[in-house]
């Protein structure tokens, strides 16, 4: 009942539209003449600002079960035990142990990622036809800077699981995604640098930013608060530590609030409940879930059990490790701590992972006494009150080892950790992941191809993309 109710701002938008436009990326690469011809005249064509603004709401497309998922799959928050790995297809255990396996169709992180991009470009092309007047300056504002919002949201998603990490010395040379800058299918689609891509992305963010509200009707809908906390979060990718302070900064100047584990109306059944945190909570900004893709067997809470040494790595007054998890009956742990309030994986923007960013780049630029007022801040809401202490040696080396385990603790499956790993691999930090099935062990080497994950073959085989 939650989840209809708060579909209520989006209940006039049009479902025969939303139809078409679900379908229309199936056939991103097909017959030329899709658009030529309107194959019933019954059927509804977008043409004003109403219809941009509902290309943009519809839910289904652009926040529920959309953003990609193939990275958290491949990560190390979670295991799968034999029984479960064995059930799996040739392609998920490829998948799962980092071995190379391209996917076949459109039930793939690639298909789910560029429909919405599909969407925002249309909405763009919409109104470029349509005048920008007094009258419907709000509304006009809001579409585009919506829909430059979304674009950017899903290009930076794809660029985390198709892409190597962002690195400055080589990013004019590694390839990055294909651009779609406009709904006509007949554009070729040709993979653009790495540079390029975030060059992009950086740029529809910051154009939408002065387009959008600073709070929204509802967090399904962009704002100014999410256009800062993505462009922290692409600029923390990119291991630009200034400007993902000052973005994670502009955005916690919006909202800052923290839901306290101790007892919260956010919480209201308790940390103990099958599913604890509200959706919608207070701490959302932004809200999308990961997709359902075949990946998603592998992280589920049927088949996921997390990761051991995470699970043992909480301490004892740290009351998230009953707010995340619980105990399965073949005696491991299974993840419950969802900002959406189900076993949805929540994959928005949230201002616990801003507290998390700006205290990351506050160590890293030298203002350790404010890295440390953050992650305080964070973590008196997350232990039994009056129960977390800092520590001891507060070296900016010391603070930021600390600020990186806990944002490994506090934002487990939210489709970050692989974006993580990659960046922090830059660094040196080595970190490699293992995975034990039949008796074999499977490893993934720091900076290793793989961080780049395959294209779908037939994507390959229609287009001639080159492939990772």
């Amino acid at each position: 009942m939650q989840k209809q109710h708060s579909m209520k701002l989006f209940k006039n938008t049009n479902r025969i539209l939303y139809a078409i436009l679900s379908l229309s990326v199936c056939f991103l690469f097909s017959c030329k003449k899709f658009l030529d011809k309107k194959p019933n005249s019954t059927l509804v064509v977008p043409s004003t600002l109403s219809d941009a603004q509902a290309l943009l709401d519809n839910a289904a497309t652009l926040n529920q079960q959309c953003t990609p998922s193939f990275g958290e799959a491949s990560s190390d928050e979670y295991f799968l035990k034999l029984s479960d790995f064995n059930a799996l297809s040739l392609s998920l255990r490829s998948q799962y142990t980092w071995l190379f396996y391209p996917t076949i169709g459109t039930n793939n992180d690639w298909a789910y990622g560029y429909q919405p991009v599909y969407n925002a470009n249309l909405a763009l092309d919409l109104i470029k036809d349509i005048s920008e007047t007094v009258s419907n300056k709000d509304a006009w504002n809001n579409v585009r800077g919506s829909a430059l919002f979304f674009r950017s949201y899903y290009f930076l998603w794809l660029l985390w699981d198709y892409a190597k990490a962002y690195d400055s010395s080589t990013a004019d040379k590694d390839l990055g995604i294909v651009l779609r800058l406009t709904s006509d299918f007949n554009v070729p689609s040709v993979r653009a640098s790495n540079q390029r891509c975030y060059q992009q992305v950086i740029a529809d963010i910051k154009a939408a930013i002065p387009l959008l509200p600073d709070y929204p009707q509802h967090v399904f809908r962009p704002s100014k608060g999410a256009a800062y906390g993505l462009l922290a979060r692409c600029y923390l990718s990119m291991r630009d530590y200034k400007d993902a302070l000052l973005y994670a900064d502009s955005c916690l100047q919006l909202n800052n609030q923290l839901i306290d584990l101790n007892g919260d109306k956010d919480m209201p059944s308790g940390i103990s409940a099958a599913y604890p945190f509200k959706q919608f909570n207070k701490e959302t900004v932004f809200y999308t879930e990961m997709n359902l893709c075949l990946s998603s067997l592998c992280y589920t809470a049927i088949h996921a059990r997390m990761d051991t040494a995470l699970y043992n790595s909480f301490q004892p007054n740290d009351l998230r490790q009953q707010a995340y998890y619980s105990k399965s009956s073949d005696g491991y742990y299974l993840f419950k701590g969802s900002y959406a309030g189900s076993y949805y994986l929540f994959s928005g923007i949230a201002t616990d992972e801003m507290y998390l960013t700006r205290a990351e780049c506050y160590t890293r630029t030298g203002e350790v006494d404010k890295g440390a007022t953050d992650l305080d801040s964070l973590m008196c809401k997350r232990y039994k009150t009056g129960t977390f202490q800092l520590p001891s040696e507060l070296s900016p080396d010391n603070l930021l080892d600390t600020i990186l385990e806990e944002r490994k603790r506090e934002l487990v499956m939210r489709g970050l950790r692989w974006q993580d790993i990659k960046r922090l691999n830059k660094e040196n930090r080595n970190i490699i992941l293992y995975r034990v099935e039949n008796g074999e062990t499977y490893n993934l080497q720091a900076n290793a191809e793989h961080y780049a994950l395959p294209l779908p073959q037939d994507l390959i085989d229609v287009t001639g993309l080159q492939q990772n």
